[in-house]
Formats: C-alpha cells, structure tokens, sequence
C-alpha cells in the first residue's frame, strides 16, 4: 500500500517520545502535516524541528498539560479555523498502583488527562470534519481495555472508559465520513514501560535485565514491542485504506492478551 496524507493535518498528542513520536514521524513521512501537542514546549519544538518535511510541510506547535482541560481548550482555541483532519489522541498514563489504594484525586486526574482532554479536543475539530465529511479520530489507550493489568487500578478504570467513549462517538460521527478508533498497544519499549519495570525490579529485588526477559517471556512473540510497530496499525487505520473500518479496538501486542 502507497500510504500518503499530502494535503492533510493530524493533530497528535504525546508527540516527543515513544508512540506518539512513532506516529508523528511516520505520518509527516508520508506527507502529512503535524500539529504536535504536548506540555514540554521546548522538547515539542526540538521534535518538530526534526520531522520530515519533504512536502514543504510546516508543522506546528501547541502547548499544554492534558491534565488541565481548561489549558487544553485554550490551546486548541489558537488554532482558529484551521482544519484538522487526523486526531491522536495519546498521553501518558497515571502512576502504577492498587486499586484499593488509589485517591479519588488520582482517577480525578486521570480522567481528566485521558479522557476530558480527548473529549474538548474533538468537540473542537468536529464540526470542521462534518463539514468536510470527513475525519480520523484514533485513541491510543492499553491492552486493559480487554484484560485489566495487576497493579495499575487508575489506568485500568480510565481506559475502559476512554475506549467507551470512543465507541460511542463513533456510532454519532460515521454518518459524516468520520471514523473513531482505538490501538490498545502491549508491552512496548517506551519511557513509562521502562519505570514500570524499574518499579517491579525494586518491588521484587531483581534485575532490570530479568523484570524485562520476564515480560517478554508473557508475550507469544517472546519479545516487547517497538513504537514504530503501534504507529505502522494508526497510520493505517488514519488512511482512506481504512474508509469502512470505525468503532474497533485493535490489539497491538503480540498476541499477549488472553482474551478473543
């Protein structure tokens, strides 16, 4: 498949390392210009400053925490009229934990960075994709969606909801050309899988090398999975390829997750 996004805008958040940079850097490859969304401006701006830009494309930038949702619909207010055509809607998790053990202002927060922060974001691109008839919405959430992972309680209850919302906004929007997915990625090589397993490594008193061997070993392929192999099923699911294919998790994980 000739994969191209000429003409086309993806707003992705999470854009300065691990899935989100994947995902930027692939669709910017194929023509695609990238407005990053992230908190660390200055990492954000190093980031697009580094993108492909072969189409002559000028990426953007927009500031904010997703935990702050009023920041979050200030700064999609900067972009005025300018069409969004592609969201990714991606973020870090909350902190590891029990459920038991969690706040209430843990799920408060959570809820708001991965879930109300997706929500005004595409309340805002919206109408702008009704109008054209067409759109990409795709949320990068976990596995836990389908089979919830020990030891992450907040997440674990925040995903589902994120990937209910998810499927309902696509029942709503289908008429309109617009699609709504979501990539549930495994154990993959990213900056939180790394504090998890130093977390485990502490917890267990092993090594970081055995907490990760341990890990591989759960997953039928006997290896993590890379970022690049998660943004190869967005880019996807983001192209006219993908046209009839809306309302679905897709398992991005080696065939880790025990459930059909």
């Amino acid at each position: 498949m000739n994969i191209r996004f000429d003409n086309t805008t993806a707003l992705v958040c999470g854009c300065t390392q691990g899935i989100g940079l994947s995902i930027a850097t692939m669709l910017a490859e194929a023509g695609c210009t990238i407005i990053g969304f992230a908190r660390n401006e200055e990492s954000l701006h190093e980031v697009l400053s580094s993108l492909p830009a072969k189409n002559g494309q000028q990426h953007q930038a927009l500031i904010a925490d997703f935990s702050d949702v009023n920041a979050v619909q200030s700064a999609m207010e900067t972009l005025g009229d300018t069409p969004i055509d592609i969201i990714i809607n991606n973020s870090g998790g909350p902190p590891p934990g029990t459920i038991e053990q969690s706040s209430i202002t843990a799920f408060h927060e959570a809820f708001d960075r991965l879930l109300m922060a997706s929500h005004v974001i595409a309340q805002y691109c919206l109408p702008g994709m009704k109008q054209r008839k067409y759109g990409r919405i795709i949320n990068i959430i976990s596995t836990s969606v389908r089979q919830p992972l020990d030891g992450l309680g907040v997440s674990n209850t925040i995903r589902s909801a994120t990937a209910a919302w998810s499927k309902t906004l696509s029942n709503e929007v289908a008429q309109f050309g617009i699609t709504v997915n979501s990539v549930l990625p495994g154990a993959t090589k990213t900056g939180r899988l790394t504090g998890l397993i130093e977390r485990k490594s502490k917890e267990q008193q092993k090594s970081f090398e055995d907490i990760a061997h341990a890990m591989a070993e759960e997953v039928p392929m006997k290896r993590l999975g890379e970022p690049h192999e998660i943004a190869s099923a967005v880019v996807f699911l983001a192209s006219a390829y993908a046209s009839y294919i809306t309302g679905i998790t897709v398992l991005v994980d080696g065939g880790r997750t025990k459930t059909l």
